[in-house]
């Protein structure tokens, strides 16, 4: 009776993918809300050790937009397991269910939906460390950070095939940090 009950929440759980349901880890809750892309499980603490995982599908080659949100107290420089810190250190492996081929991969971080961030919001792909080596991907060999007019980090050198399954892992720093911030995802085609 207890294993019929589990499997039942999960395929519950697995249903409510994909419809804007808020997948919670560590302080923070992820959310697929503004469409093109499934969240299919969400798991981790946030820190180096421990990073949070999403594991996500995107269904074409547009750009998608992950919503962030805290779900704990913010407090700047504490403890990670207690509440939303300002350092958030994610690992997203992302199916390509596109049906071509992806050459490169950009995130871009926004404060604000559609503006890009700026200098002064604190918003950044840990913009003050300058040897980045806690950026990685298994699918691409290099990376460009850009923090001006706003914060960009694109894989570059690689592929991801259809079908395939391509990982990037790095952290995102907020000195003042917003309860909702969002992370814009643009996996890249080869152009003809």
């Amino acid at each position: 009776m207890l294993a019929a009950m589990l499997a039942s929440s999960l395929t519950v759980m697995q249903a409510a993918a994909g419809d804007g349901t808020a997948w919670r880890a560590g302080a923070y809750s992820f959310s697929d809300e503004k469409g093109g892309f499934r969240i299919t499980s969400v798991r981790g603490k946030g820190v180096l050790d421990d990073p949070i995982i999403i594991t996500q599908e995107l269904n074409s080659a547009s750009p998608v937009t992950l919503v962030i949100r805290t779900t704990k107290p913010i407090r700047p420089f504490d403890s990670a397991d207690m509440f939303a810190n300002g350092n958030l250190r994610l690992r997203l492996e992302t199916l390509n269910n596109s049906g071509q081929a992806w050459v490169e991969f950009e995130f871009e971080l926004q404060e604000i939906l559609d503006q890009a961030s700026v200098y002064g919001d604190g918003l950044s792909f840990d913009q003050r460390r300058e040897d980045a080596r806690h950026i990685v991907s298994d699918s691409f060999a290099r990376f460009d950070r850009n923090f001006e007019p706003y914060d960009r980090l694109r894989f570059i050198e690689g592929r991801i095939d259809p079908l395939k399954i391509g990982s990037f892992e790095f952290l995102i720093t907020d000195f003042t940090p917003r309860r909702t911030f969002y992370l814009v995802q643009d996996p890249r085609i080869p152009s003809s």
